[in-house]
């Protein structure tokens, strides 16, 4: 059996690395710098939560012997044929691409490559980053030829929170390498690797490319979505009903609108074009759209109320979306933000998260003790455990705003409450 080593055992690093490591064709190293990381992973248990299928599979694994870990990439790398690189990149609040950890990690391999090793990158890049930033990098650090010596491949991660092991069989695997001969190492890999449809692409800016690119399909017709549903709200047009209406024609594919778009994806990958010779046009302006929507929602609040000074505004879910504990970029951070400008005391409340968690993020934790001094509700992520939100329990509660178009309109409205939605009132 080859061995496998899959550096960074995050989201979507530590179920790629336990599906590999069941395939029955390899035994896999994750190497990770966390070491309480790789601690639990030793012990085959998984810190990543909400995956299903991820503890069996891990514990399967580690049962059979068939995955380890290490903090210790260089050593690892040492004594595998294939390399698959799945660190974050990240882009602060200007757009700026962050490639610290990224970097480190290449820095790791190129110490400890050997002739013949296959190396794959899965994170999401601007495309030229693979083979100029770091192919070049690593052939400069270990002193094999790029090509010859040793073969490079892109291959996205399209894989979606909650479902990443049912995803890395049912999506295609786009594939790519820096030469032919990469690219029939790459395609065999992830044949026996993965067990999925390969689709092989002409080069690896071509696969980086793709990624990027359906990420910004969402954030455009996203943005798309919410334009409409602003103007609806103008006209007094109930977009849920539009939308409905519109799709039944098969060539329209209008998306949702909503409070806001988070996540490591879309509001993160667009830059990689527009920092990168694409700053006009629909990319950007759909980035600006998007996030602007949070500032609508607290507008539709201010107008019922008149002001906001010394209300009190509860939202839900701290999370970007809902069912997934993760903030980044969430919505909920701009919407607070908003509230707090105005003058109102923010509450949160997300069942994913603790008090102390919530309390980080300069914002006040719920609690039912709290439930008469609300005002007004934002659904932000509509988590599961909302379905059957009991808004009875409010009793001062005179306003919510549903940012996700998710909730029972009639039984708050029944509650004395005023209902607004996204383009819906």
């Amino acid at each position: 059996m080859k061995t496998v080593t899959v550096v960074g055992l995050g989201k979507i690093g530590l179920p790629l690395a336990a599906v590999i490591a069941n395939s029955g064709h390899f035994n896999v190293i994750g190497a990770d710098k966390n070491e309480k990381v790789i601690e639990t992973v030793n012990r085959g248990i998984s810190h990543i939560q909400n995956e299903p299928g991820l503890d069996q599979l891990l514990y399967e694994a580690w049962k059979a012997g068939t995955f380890r870990a290490t903090v210790d990439t260089t050593k690892a790398v040492k004594q595998s044929d294939v390399v698959i690189v799945i660190v974050p990149v990240l882009v602060n609040e200007q757009g700026t691409i962050n490639y610290e950890f990224i970097d480190s990690a290449v820095e790791d391999i190129g110490k400890g490559i050997r002739k013949g090793t296959l190396v794959i990158f899965e994170t999401t890049l601007p495309a030229g980053d693979t083979r100029n930033r770091f192919g070049k990098r690593i052939a400069e650090l270990s002193g094999l030829t790029l090509g010859t010596d040793f073969h490079l491949g892109y291959s996205p991660e399209r894989v979606y929170s909650n479902r990443i092991i049912q995803d890395l069989s049912n999506y295609p695997k786009v594939v790519s390498g820096d030469n032919e001969k990469s690219l029939e190492l790459v395609i065999s890999f992830y044949k026996k690797a993965l067990n999925c449809d390969i689709m092989p692409v002409s080069n690896l800016e071509t696969a980086e490319f793709t990624k990027v690119a359906e990420s910004v399909y969402r954030d455009v017709n996203i943005a798309l979505a919410n334009e409409l549903a602003v103007y609806a709200d103008s006209l007094g047009v109930n977009i849920k009903e539009v939308i409905q209406a519109a799709n039944s024609q098969p060539f329209s594919h209008l998306h949702f609108p909503g409070v806001g778009v988070g996540g490591h994806c879309i509001p993160v990958y667009p830059y990689f074009f527009i920092n990168n010779g694409l700053s006009d046009g629909l990319v950007p302006l759909s980035r600006e759209i998007n996030d602007k929507m949070a500032k609508y929602a607290v507008d539709q609040v201010e107008e019922y109320f008149s002001t906001l000074e010394n209300k009190n505004i509860l939202i839900l879910g701290l999370s970007f979306r809902e069912n997934v504990k993760e903030t980044t970029k969430s919505s909920t951070l701009l919407l607070a933000n908003e509230l707090k400008k105005r003058g109102s005391t923010v509450y949160v409340d997300d069942p994913l998260y603790t008090a102390e968690e919530i309390a980080a993020f300069q914002v006040k934790p719920f609690s039912i003790e709290n439930r008469e001094k609300i005002d007004s509700i934002i659904l932000q992520a509509f988590h599961d455990q909302y379905r059957d939100f009991k808004f009875e329990l409010f009793p001062n509660c005179q306003f919510v705003l549903d940012g996700r178009n998710a909730l029972n309109q009639k039984k708050i409205e029944s509650l004395g409450m005023k209902y607004r939605g996204i383009g819906v009132q």
